[in-house]
């Protein structure tokens, strides 16, 4: 029997979650609490949930924003639950950050505001020292110059879209771009076949990958040194993607110009060259909003119809519903799990009439509406099936996901 007819979903919320996503919660089906012993689903920005204890009662995970490092997703993907984030949803605010960050790099905004702050509002030759300080500060206009942009997708392509549009010249490196982000990019973006030709090429660096272990210090000692002297790297990626001690060093060989960060380290903290932000990337009233608002829509689809839409650890499925009776089954992407579910259901005179399955590395997924109900027993046999992580019976899409 499906859970869900008696009990709300409760949806635990850590963090400042936009009121505005979490409206999408029907108060008659849902919950949203910031305190339970047994929640349904956690909503969350920025807790640290890596030494969280997640009962048994959890069955899916949303971050309303891009990164998940805050989030313990290997753990969670051996017990067969997705962790669904909002990819695109803050691009234009970390797009529009990056542009001020180049501004701010190129007139050299930052000395210059700090120059004026320390001026004496009572002296009478104030006008003077204006005049005679500016000069320290004169910039650069930005057409004309070649921004590089290491990491192609909805923010990289936002960011080489507004550069070309200033013109300025555009070299991208990515090699796991995505067909959709290819189609999505400027065909002015010139390829670059590596991070060190990027490098070499550009008078502005710009990053957009997420935090990997093939990612961490992905500009470091080694490719820093083939900067054009008075470069400028900005980071609104993460903080580990850059080595902070080598970004010191070559500000201090002056072949780094500026440091623009939002990820303040005790590293870079204070020194000359070094513009840091206090990871205000996504932190506008918009991007809350639409993170919120797409991890929500994403996490009803889950619990109620089982469909997977931008989980960071399983593949996108989706399945039109064609019978009140559904099963929605995690499994490790291992051979004959199609065939132990099918001889599972059809031993007990289950008919299956429509089925989808997809993979996505060691994670594998499958959907499958059935034409009767299924008993308690027979998802206990689904359950034992070797390789089987998590079975949820959804047995009705106007009462919600409970299994």
């Amino acid at each position: 029997m499906a859970e869900g007819v008696t009990r709300k979903i409760e949806v635990l919320v850590f963090d400042q979650v936009s009121p505005v996503g979490l409206k999408g919660f029907a108060a008659e089906r849902y919950a949203v609490v910031n305190e339970s012993s047994a929640p349904d689903i956690i909503l969350l920005r920025s807790r640290n949930l890596h030494d969280y204890v997640f009962g048994e009662s959890v069955k899916a995970v949303g971050r309303a924003g891009a990164g998940v490092n805050n989030i313990p997703v290997p753990k969670l993907s051996v017990r067969g639950i997705p962790v669904f984030n909002a990819p695109g949803a803050n691009a234009n605010a970390v797009k529009e950050l990056v542009l001020a960050g180049m501004l701010m790099a190129a007139r050299n905004l930052g000395g210059a505001l700090d120059f004026v702050r320390g001026l004496d509002p009572a002296a009478a030759d104030m006008g003077k020292r204006v005049e005679a300080g500016k000069k320290a500060y004169a910039g650069i206009e930005l057409p004309g110059h070649t921004l590089g942009v290491i990491g192609l997708g909805k923010i990289g392509s936002l960011v080489a879209d507004v550069a070309i549009r200033l013109g300025m010249r555009v070299l991208g490196y990515d090699p796991e771009i995505t067909v959709d982000a290819a189609w999505g990019l400027p065909s002015q973006v010139r390829r670059a076949r590596s991070i060190d030709e990027v490098l070499k090429a550009s008078d502005f660096v710009t990053l957009h990958v997420p935090l990997l272990e093939q990612t961490r210090h992905l500009v470091g000692a080694k490719n820093l040194a083939q900067l054009r002297p008075g470069a400028v790297l900005l980071n609104f990626s993460r903080e580990e993607v850059v080595e902070d001690a080598a970004v010191v060093q070559a500000l201090r060989a002056r072949r780094l110009k500026c440091y623009v960060t939002d990820f303040p380290s005790p590293a870079t903290l204070g020194q000359p060259g070094v513009i840091a932000l206090p990871h205000l990337g996504a932190s506008t009233r918009e991007a809350e909003e639409n993170c919120a608002v797409m991890v929500v829509e994403q996490l009803r689809a889950y619990l109620e119809h089982g469909d997977v839409t931008n989980a960071v650890n399983f593949p996108d499925t989706q399945m039109s519903r064609e019978s009140p009776y559904r099963l929605a089954i995690a499994n490790a992407n291992v051979p004959d799990i199609l065939a132990g579910i099918s001889h599972t259901l059809g031993s007990r005179g289950i008919n299956i009439h429509n089925m989808i399955n997809k993979s996505r590395g060691e994670m594998a997924y499958t959907l499958a509406d059935v034409d009767t109900p299924v008993a308690e027993t027979v998802l206990k046999e689904l359950r034992a099936v070797h390789g089987v992580l998590n079975v949820r019976y959804l047995a009705d899409a106007a009462a919600g996901a409970r299994g």
